[in-house]
């Protein structure tokens, strides 16, 4: 008798033939009739799956059959996504269900599957490559049926929020065999004309089937090759199309795409009118600084015009004549202090000589302050009067009235060349006794 090696428990052996189920087959696709379907309260389904010469028993959890659009009943053809596992207590093989399609429906969507994963290997889905939508739109364009309720949900939101929007229509089956190649060709005439900034494909709900235009190659192909953004609104919030995968944004409704390519007009005006008060106090604010500017000009412009710059000067010219006096004044008593007490201590000598010398040096002495005084007076008053001169000449007024005139721009600014005006331009030439306003009509040279 061979040994048999190891001895298992039938714990043991249920265990090593549940992972090598659950390892070595992994997730299938299955298609069969139901039977023995039951619901008890914990929500989850119950069901064999059987053809005409086996069965198999099956559960599905209540997360997951939460999902099925359908309620499963006996005799129903069904296609299910699960796992093979085994039911350790009793040694039952089973399947755990993880999806649940019609019969039909359940081929379309392992169609679905397989074009998804194929496309998204090739990169179609990335998100990188995804555009963006323009941040005003000018013009949208929807390609939809013409007839359809979507397009009329569509018109109507527009209208609402934007009605200054342009919108092209451009008209397509949404159903059908023909559906997905005239939705094709819709996209590349759009992207032809170039006459719109974003594209909207959509439709209404429906089932599965009805929707599966949006899940063709062609389809997907050619939003990924569209030049311009384009929109996914494919049925409700619920339906997943493939077009939804490839599109650069993906709205839940046709109305929510109509939502995010237009403008809320009561929003654009609040946001104008806030940007009018803005504008407002920036120009008030501006106003206020330019008086300013122009106040402080006006008195700079006073306190250098020749009339104020004379005063200055006479101000100046009669400070130095009170001061030149007063200097005179003191000098002349200081003077006269020393001469009379030079004559008390002349008069106290008792040497007759020595005052009678002292007396002719006195009279010498006077006489030659006096000359001196005098002298000086004479020069301090001519060094004045050459000043008082040379001021009046210097003085603009004085120069205007030999004949001379001061000619200046439209701005104030004296003229001092040709190359600081224009012929036409407006020039106003002030004299001794007035303006003269005048109009350059030619520029010569000397």
């Amino acid at each position: 008798m061979k040994s048999t090696g190891n001895i298992y428990s039938v714990s043991q052996l249920n265990q090593s033939v549940r992972l090598m189920l659950e390892n070595q087959l992994g997730p299938v696709w299955l298609t069969g009739e139901i039977s023995n379907f039951s619901q008890p309260v914990s929500g989850h389904w119950y069901l064999s799956l059987k053809d005409e010469n086996a069965q198999v028993r099956c559960a599905m959890f209540r997360m997951k059959n939460m999902r099925v659009g359908f309620r499963p009943a006996n005799g129903m053809q069904v296609l299910v996504h699960a796992n093979v596992t085994l039911y350790e207590p009793r040694g039952d093989y089973q399947l755990i269900i993880e999806s649940m399609h019609l019969a039909g429906e359940g081929l379309l969507m392992q169609q679905f599957e397989a074009l998804k994963l194929k496309l998204a290997e090739e990169g179609l889905f990335a998100q990188y490559l995804k555009k963006n939508l323009p941040h005003f739109s000018k013009a949208v364009g929807i390609i939809t049926s013409k007839t359809g309720a979507a397009l009329q949900d569509i018109l109507h939101i527009l209208q609402r929020r934007d009605p200054s929007l342009q919108i092209v229509i451009y008209p397509t089956a949404v159903q059908g065999k023909d559906a997905a190649v005239e939705i094709a060709q819709m996209i590349e005439l759009a992207n032809r004309r170039q006459e719109v900034n974003v594209l909207i494909i959509g439709r209404g709900g429906g089932a599965l089937e009805d929707l599966w235009c949006f899940n063709e190659e062609i389809v997907a192909r050619a939003i990924f090759h569209s030049n311009l953004p384009v929109i996914s609104a494919v049925g409700h919030e619920t339906d997943i199309t493939i077009a939804d995968f490839v599109a650069d944004l993906r709205a839940p409704t046709p109305s929510a795409a109509a939502e995010l390519v237009s403008r809320n007009q009561t929003e654009l005006l609040q946001q104008l009118q806030y940007r009018r008060q803005r504008i407002e106090i920036a120009l008030d604010r501006l106003f206020v600084e330019k008086q300013q500017i122009l106040r402080h000009l006006s008195l700079r412009l006073q306190n250098q015009h020749p009339q104020a710059q004379l005063r200055i000067q006479q101000q100046l010219i009669t400070q130095l004549s009170h001061r030149l006096q007063q200097s005179l004044r003191h000098h002349w008593q200081k003077t006269s202090e020393n001469l009379t007490a030079l004559s008390m201590r002349l008069y106290k000598n008792p040497l007759p000589l020595r005052i009678q010398q002292h007396e002719q040096q006195l009279s010498q002495l006077k006489v030659r302050l006096n000359s001196q005084m005098n002298l000086n007076l004479g020069l301090q008053q001519k060094q004045l009067a050459h000043l008082c001169g040379k001021l009046d000449s210097l003085s603009p007024l004085k120069v205007l009235a030999r004949g001379y005139s001061i000619t200046q721009n439209q701005q104030n600014l004296t003229i001092r060349s040709i190359k600081e005006v224009n012929v036409g331009e407006k020039i106003r030439t002030r004299l001794a006794d007035g303006e003269i306003i005048s109009q350059i009509s030619q520029l010569e040279k000397t």
